[in-house]
């Protein structure tokens, strides 16, 4: 299913200055797998259903082209550009960070390959340049692979859409309060503690789980243990996600770790505040305290949140992240920063 990564990708190749680049998009797969808005856009399908499988269409492209700038996101699609850039030396290649690894790692029941975290870290080493989306990650990729410090940038991800504000609901003295979590149904998402929380809460409340994903039988099962059957809903898939959360009360975001969570991101977009807990990843730079809503630390403070539900003005909630991730800001950091990096090429 096309993610984050996908997104900013397409985000990017439509919305960067036709003054000053001449972009174009491939896509690794077939047509039909967009799912973003490319309209307007140079875009070629490789039709390909793996990055090895893709390597020497790449390799052409790039022999042939000589693009300045050659830009890849996702963890083996980067180990291949960063592979294939010492091929091109007069080519900038750009990486883009999109999760926290030495994180991430602890969660993935299938270890990764030790052949490949060398690679991974070799190829990741060989990029001219490495966009990471939050803090975190920054210092991951620093720590981690030991990328230098001047290969390194921050640009988070924009607010591509333009949501709307919903109005601010009262909330009456035992009305039901509406909770809403958007994500994978993995266990780096901390579904099954956002749900041994819940079941300590003794008010009326509904609970929807928007998302897919390997832990879907266990958390099924949670709920049933837990005997919230009637209090939890269960949404596979739906392209009205900002439907669903105009209509929330709350979003609660259980995860361990986050690259940046786009879906709490939209939360605040419109103006639905959030109770996350403390994490790796871009949480702490959207959230404001009090603001927009709340960290906790651990679980006995989230139950605290929870059991103390501050309202908040939608408004306020959405102006806190246009004024930090508006498309436009986010469009003239990539432009100033590809545009830095061809000057740089050129001494």
């Amino acid at each position: 299913m096309p993610g984050g990564a996908e997104r900013i990708m397409a985000f990017l190749s439509k919305n960067l200055s036709t003054k000053h680049f001449d972009t174009k998009l491939l896509v690794l797969g077939p047509q039909s797998s967009t799912a973003y808005d490319i309209n307007g856009v140079n875009v070629s399908f490789l039709n390909k259903t793996r990055v090895l499988t893709s390597l020497p269409n790449l390799y052409i492209y790039i022999k042939k082209s000589k693009p300045d700038i050659v830009m890849s996101s996702i963890d083996h699609l980067n180990v291949t550009m960063g592979t294939l850039s010492v091929l091109f030396p007069k080519t900038i290649f750009i990486g883009r960070q999109a999760s926290i690894s030495q994180v991430s790692s602890n969660f993935h029941s299938k270890k990764t390959n030790k052949l490949f975290t060398v690679l991974r870290k070799w190829a990741l080493n060989n990029f001219d340049y490495l966009v990471c989306q939050s803090y975190d990650m920054y210092l991951d990729s620093k720590r981690h692979y030991g990328i230098k410090e001047e290969k390194l940038t921050i640009i988070h991800n924009p607010i591509t859409e333009n949501f709307g504000v919903k109005k601010n609901r009262v909330i009456k003295p035992k009305e039901t309060i509406k909770f809403i979590t958007v994500g994978r149904l993995d266990k780096i998402k901390g579904h099954l503690r956002l749900l041994n929380i819940l079941s300590k809460i003794k008010y009326p409340y509904n609970y929807t789980i928007i998302g897919d994903g390997p832990q879907k039988k266990l958390i099924l099962d949670t709920i049933k243990s837990l005997k919230l059957l009637k209090k939890v809903k269960f949404v596979d898939f739906t392209d009205r996600v900002q439907d669903y959360l105009m209509d929330s009360d709350y979003f609660l975001q259980g995860s361990y770790t986050e690259g940046f969570p786009n879906a709490l991101l939209e939360s605040c977009v419109v103006g639905t505040p959030v109770i996350a807990f403390e994490a790796p990843g871009g949480t702490r730079e959207i959230i404001e305290s009090g603001r927009n809503g709340f960290i906790a630390s651990n679980e006995d403070e989230f139950l605290h949140y929870l059991l103390n539900l501050k309202p908040f003005d939608a408004n306020t909630v959405s102006k806190t992240v246009y004024k930090k991730f508006d498309k436009n800001i986010v469009l003239n950091q990539y432009e100033t920063f590809f545009m830095k990096a061809l000057k740089k090429s050129t001494l």
